[in-house]
């Protein structure tokens, strides 16, 4: 037994990092701390005014542990490597796990590509990057293979000088061929430097070229040479407007911005990012921030600071903030350590920096304003749905619903179908296939007392493998029971489900979702009465999504199974029998008829066909008259 008070005497007044512990064992915060003995026991004092969250978290806390390290930067490298894997209830959480693009160019090679990468490796090659959009990093690849007239294939060069022909770009006039040997290495490199200066943001020079190319090629009326240098011109014109951002600000430089919402405490907080390269803004994101309730901005950019940079290799020598984040002075040791060079931390106060971080700030504020109006409205689509549904049915909660379908036709391969809904979303996760074993032909009443008996017998033999503590938890979706079961039907469909469950001992209300003549929700059958539904009410809205979801997950389980149905044939159950063979057969003779109909020596005369095998085909169609 784990005594919270006499582990709290034994801590250490070291630095290091503690994990807190629930009742079900799970993690659910990690933090680091300078002195862990004075850090840890200030949960467990009365401390008025640390916010409901933390109370919250300190209820639900039954253990701890902790790990000591020899400085507070191993702790802080400690604690964000336990987030990451963890990803623990109570801390503030970066919602967004993105990688965003490169473009690679492979200067380590005789003749180098021009390349897209997510990620950005220790090898030779030059990175530029990151960017928001990775539409525009291929179209900018393109562009410039174009228009310098380089590579993009993945020959060995120079080892396969000569070994094939040149591709069809060379052909189009967009590659010089280098793959020919007829392209000195010197030549090549110069249109490399040229491609580099353009990822550099030197467009002048190229523009100038391209206009005098354009120019020339018309006063020698070579028109189509003159429109392609124009289309060039064009599109380097078009990626040189989108750079914006004046040249004075210079450098790498991200500019961070912040807003958080303080309206509920499951409120989110949301962090603006200019990515600034060469003193050219070359995108932007934003980025959730989870568990933000009680937590003030400095905080919050601590925890995105490291989670964000933690996980990306371009890390600029600069970062400008809204206001200084916590451990300010560890951040830049550790981000300094991450670069391999210096890394500054910067609340500009006056001038343009200072603008552009309000910029930032102001845009995260009103992502903050658009997401709150959507969160609003999907929380009417979903939560206000699911409480329409309660008070409409007069049952506690309605919080995991469980609906459930039969498919078949003709009785052909019998499938049932489960779809989760947990807060009035899909639980995609937990979505269950049945295909159907006790039952043969059209009896949906049948295949869906196997389903139902298969699922819950499944989910109490896997609550007999855990412990009371563990239910509920992370486990598998059977083992949670549904708060509410929605059958695809009305009265009979209905007792079926109560009918199962009865035998289980189980007790959960069931209900019906009846349809009119023409195939749409009418209304609910509940409690052996029929209840009328308003059609323009979010509970209808989500009674026809959770219906319609049944039925195409079970509608697509049948499709597989007769796709596969179809690939096979009886020739599949024959010993010595593949697709090379069977597809020879198939070819030789039309149709399965045709090889029953056949004798051992004639099938033997198809050239893919031992004998032996010939003889084991006769055999398997002939059993009955040889036994």
């Amino acid at each position: 037994m784990f005594d919270v008070q006499e582990e709290l005497k034994k801590l250490p007044a070291k630095p290091g990092v503690y994990i807190m512990h629930d009742e079900r064992d799970a993690i659910i915060y990690v933090g680091k701390a300078v002195n862990l003995h004075n850090r840890v026991r200030s949960y467990f004092r009365k401390i008025v005014g640390r916010g409901p969250q933390i109370d919250q978290m300190v209820r639900q806390i039954t253990r701890f542990e902790y790990i000591v390290t020899d400085s507070e930067l191993e702790a802080l490298i400690l604690e964000n490597n336990l987030i990451k894997e963890h990803r623990p209830k109570y801390n503030t959480m970066l919602k967004d796990d993105k990688t965003y693009p490169y473009i690679k160019v492979t200067t380590g090679e005789a003749y180098p590509r021009i390349l897209f990468a997510r990620r950005q490796k220790k090898d030779k090659a030059r990175y530029f990057g990151p960017y928001s959009s990775a539409q525009a990093v291929r179209s900018t690849i393109e562009l410039l293979n174009r228009m310098y007239g380089l590579r993009d294939c993945a020959r060995a060069l120079p080892r396969d000088f000569g070994k094939e022909r040149p591709c069809l770009n060379f052909h189009m006039e967009r590659c010089c061929a280098p793959c020919t040997g007829n392209v000195p290495e010197e030549e090549y490199r110069k249109r490399v430097d040229m491609a580099l200066e353009f990822l550099s943001g030197h467009y002048d020079p190229i523009i100038r070229d391209l206009t005098q190319k354009m120019t020339e090629a018309s006063e020698a009326m070579e028109f189509e040479r003159a429109i392609r240098f124009r289309d060039l011109l064009n599109d380097v014109q078009q990626v040189a407007q989108k750079q914006k951002m004046s040249e004075s600000i210079g450098e790498n430089r991200d500019i961070l911005g912040i807003a958080v919402d303080t309206s509920s405490p499951d409120s989110d907080g949301v962090v603006q990012t200019f990515f600034l390269r060469d003193g050219k803004l070359i995108g932007r994101e934003h980025f959730y921030m989870t568990h933000v309730a009680g937590r003030k901005k400095p905080e919050i950019l601590s925890d995105f600071i490291r989670q964000f940079y933690g996980g990306t290799p371009s890390i600029p020598k600069e970062i400008m903030l809204p206001c200084e984040p916590a451990d300010r002075e560890l951040l830049e040791q550790w981000l300094t350590a991450l670069r391999g060079g210096k890394v500054t931390l910067k609340v500009p106060a006056k001038g343009q920096k200072e603008k552009l971080v309000e910029l930032a700030n102001t845009n995260a504020g009103l992502i903050l304003d658009k997401d709150r109006e959507r969160l609003k409205r999907e929380e009417g689509r979903t939560i206000g749905a699911v409480k329409e549904l309660e008070d409409l049915l007069g049952i506690g909660s309605a919080s995991r619903m469980e609906a459930f379908d039969i498919s078949n036709i003709s009785g052909f391969a019998n499938v049932g179908s489960m779809v989760v809904y947990e807060k009035g979303k899909p639980k995609r996760s937990d979505y269950r296939k049945f295909r159907i074993k006790t039952v043969a032909g059209p009896n949906d009443y049948a295949c869906m007392k196997e389903v139902l008996t298969r699922r819950f017998r499944h989910g109490m033999d896997e609550q007999k493998e855990l412990s009371e503590k563990q239910i509920d938890s992370e486990f598998g979706s059977f083992t949670r029971f549904p708060d509410l079961l929605m059958m695809d039907g009305g009265r009979g469909q209905v007792n079926i489900a109560l009918q199962v469950l009865g035998e289980m001992g189980l007790t959960i209300p069931v209900c019906g979702m009846v349809k009119d003549d023409h195939h749409r929700t009418r209304g609910l059958y509940y409690n052996n009465r029929e209840i009328p539904i308003d059609r323009s009410g979010e509970a209808f809205k989500l009674i026809t999504r959770i219906q319609d979801e049944a039925h195409r997950f079970a509608i697509e389980y049948h499709r597989s199974l007769r796709g596969k149905a179809q690939t096979t044939s009886r020739l599949d159950e024959i010993p010595g029998i593949g697709p090379a063979r069977k597809k020879a057969l198939m070819r030789e003779f039309g149709s399965i008829a045709e090889i029953m109909e056949a004798d051992a020596e004639r099938l033997a005369q198809v050239p893919e066909i031992p004998e032996s095998t010939a003889e084991e085909i006769y055999r398997f169609f002939h059993k009955e008259e040889t036994e």
